[in-house]
C-alpha cells in the first residue's frame, strides 16, 4: 500500500544540494534528464505529483529554450519562490559550464596533439549520426501525416537548395500551421506531451489537490515587475557591453546573437544549431565548421541541455578572436562562453517566472498549438539539413575533390544502428567511436 501521509516539505538547503547534485549527472540529453527528475522528485522523494509535475512539462515542452532546464525551474520556484527556480535552473547548467570550459581550453590547447586528434576522428562521425537519431526520432513523433511531412521537406528545401535563413523558415511554418489547423484541424493537432497522469499514487508535498502557494497565484500587478525585471536585466547587460566595448565588438554581437537563438529553440537543441551554425561559422566566423562538429561532440558527452554547446562556442569565439590580447587567450574564452551563457539562458528564466503563476492558476491540459505543430515538422527537414552538412565535413573534409574517408563512413554508420536500432546511449557510442578513431588513426603507426 502506498504511504498515506506525504512527506515532510525539503527545506531550502536539501533542494539546493538536489538540484547541485542532478546538474552533474543530467546526462542523456532532454528525455532523459526529464526521466531522472521525474524518478527523483515524483516516484522517490515524493515532492511533486505525478499531475502536476506533467502539468509543469507541458507547459515547459511549448516554450522556446531547454525544456528539462525550465520544467527544473519551474519545480524549484513553485517549491521555494523566486530564490528556488533561480537555483534549480541555475545548477542545472553551471556545472555543464565549469565542464565545456575546461574541455574547450583542452581542445583549443593541445587538439592537434595524436590522441587528441585520433579521437576526434572518431566522434566526428558519431556526431553525425546523432543528429540523423535526432532527426529519425523527431519525425516519427511529428510527421503524423501528409501536411506535416510537406512542411519538412519544405524546410529542407529552402535551407539546402534556397539558403534561406532559420528564423524565416520557423516564421513560415508557424503561418502554414497558422493556417493549416483552420483548414485541416485534426491533421494539426498535437499529440498529448508526456501522457496524462491518473490512478492512485502516494501523497506528495504539492499533491494534485495542494493549494496553489501564494507566490504562485498569478496576477497582472506580478507579471509587469517580472516583465520589467527581465527585460531590464538584459538592457544592462546589452547597454553595459555596448557602452564599453561598443555595438560592432566581438562579445556585444555575442549577447546580441544568442539572444535571437534563444528565442528561436523550439524543438530542442538541434532545431537551432542550424541557426548557430549559420551565424556564428558563416556570418560572424567565430570558428570554423569542423570546430562546430568537435563542439557538438563535447556537449553530447557533458552534463546539462545540449544547448549547452553554444557556451563553447563563445569560448571558441573569444579565444580565436584574442579578445584580450595574445596573453589572455583562456581569459578570453571564459568571458565569451559566460556572455553567451547568460544571454541564452535569461529568455529561459523569465519565460517560466512570467507564464508559470497562470499555468498554476488554469491547472488545464495544455497541448501543442498548430502553430507550433508546424514549426516542429519543419525542425526535422532542417535537421535533416544539418546531418548532410556534418557527413559532407566527415566524410570529404579536403572538398569533393579530396579522399573519401572510408574509417569514418563505417564507424558512422555502425554508430547510427546502434542509437536507432539498439537505443544505446550517446555516451556509449561516443567513448567507443572515440575509442575506434584511435585504433584508425594510431594502431597502423604503431606497428611500424
Amino acid at each position: 500500500m502506498p504511504p498515506a501521509t506525504p512527506p515532510a516539505p525539503p527545506t531550502f538547503r536539501e533542494a539546493v544540494a538536489y538540484w547541485l547534485r542532478l546538474g552533474f549527472l543530467s546526462f542523456g540529453g532532454p528525455a532523459g534528464q526529464i526521466a531522472l527528475m521525474h524518478d527523483d522528485l515524483v516516484e522517490r522523494r515524493r515532492w511533486i505529483s505525478e499531475r502536476r509535475f506533467l502539468h509543469a512539462l507541458n507547459y515547459c515542452m511549448v516554450l522556446p529554450g531547454p525544456e528539462a532546464q525550465q520544467l527544473a525551474t519551474y519545480i524549484g520556484w513553485l517549491m521555494h519562490r523566486t530564490w528556488g527556480g533561480l537555483v534549480a535552473g541555475g545548477l542545472f547548467v553551471l556545472p555543464s559550464l565549469l565542464i565545456l570550459i575546461a574541455l574547450s581550453w583542452v581542445y583549443l590547447a593541445w587538439g592537434h596533439v595524436p590522441a587528441v586528434a585520433a579521437a576526434l576522428y572518431g566522434i566526428k562521425p558519431a556526431v553525425t549520426a546523432i543528429v540523423v537519431s535526432a532527426a529519425v526520432r523527431i519525425g516519427k513523433r511529428t510527421l503524423r501525416n501528409a501536411w506535416l511531412w510537406g512542411i519538412a521537406a519544405a524546410a529542407f528545401v529552402a535551407i539546402f537548395a534556397a539558403g534561406l535563413p532559420f528564423p524565416l523558415i520557423v516564421i513560415a511554418a508557424g503561418l502554414i500551421g497558422h493556417l493549416g489547423g483552420r483548414v485541416a484541424p485534426a491533421a494539426f493537432t498535437a499529440s498529448a506531451g508526456h501522457g496524462q497522469a491518473g490512478g492512485p499514487h502516494a501523497p506528495a508535498v504539492i499533491d494534485d489537490t495542494t493549494p496553489v502557494p501564494s507566490h504562485a497565484r498569478f496576477t497582472w500587478a506580478r507579471f509587469a515587475r517580472v516583465l520589467a525585471a527581465g527585460l531590464g536585466l538584459w538592457a544592462l547587460g546589452m547597454g553595459a557591453l555596448t557602452l564599453l566595448l561598443g555595438w560592432q565588438a566581438v562579445l556585444t554581437q555575442m549577447a546580441w546573437f544568442f539572444t535571437k537563438a534563444a528565442l528561436l529553440t523550439f524543438g530542442g537543441a538541434y532545431a537551432v544549431l542550424p541557426y548557430v551554425y549559420q551565424g556564428a561559422v558563416d556570418h560572424f566566423q567565430w570558428l570554423t565548421a569542423g570546430q562546430m562538429i568537435d563542439g557538438l561532440a563535447l556537449g553530447e558527452t557533458t552534463p546539462g541541455p545540449l544547448i549547452m554547446v553554444v557556451s563553447y562556442v563563445g569560448f571558441v569565439g573569444g579565444w580565436t578572436h584574442a579578445l584580450f590580447g595574445p596573453d589572455a587567450l583562456p581569459l578570453a574564452g571564459i568571458a565569451a562562453a559566460c556572455v553567451v551563457t547568460l544571454f541564452t539562458f535569461l529568455p529561459s528564466f523569465c519565460f517560466i517566472f512570467l507564464g508559470a503563476p497562470f499555468i498554476e492558476s488554469t491547472h488545464g491540459k495544455l497541448a501543442f498549438t498548430a502553430p507550433l505543430t508546424g514549426i516542429t515538422a519543419a525542425v526535422v527537414g532542417v535537421i535533416v539539413n544539418l546531418a548532410l552538412f556534418f557527413g559532407w565535413h566527415v566524410l570529404w573534409p579536403a572538398g569533393w575533390s579530396g579522399p573519401f574517408e572510408w574509417p569514418a563512413a563505417v564507424i558512422g554508420v555502425l554508430a547510427a544502428v546502434a542509437l536507432i536500432r539498439f537505443q544505446t546511449s550517446v555516451i556509449k557510442v561516443v567513448l567507443v567511436s572515440a575509442a575506434a578513431g584511435l585504433v584508425v588513426r594510431l594502431l597502423p603507426g604503431l606497428m611500424t
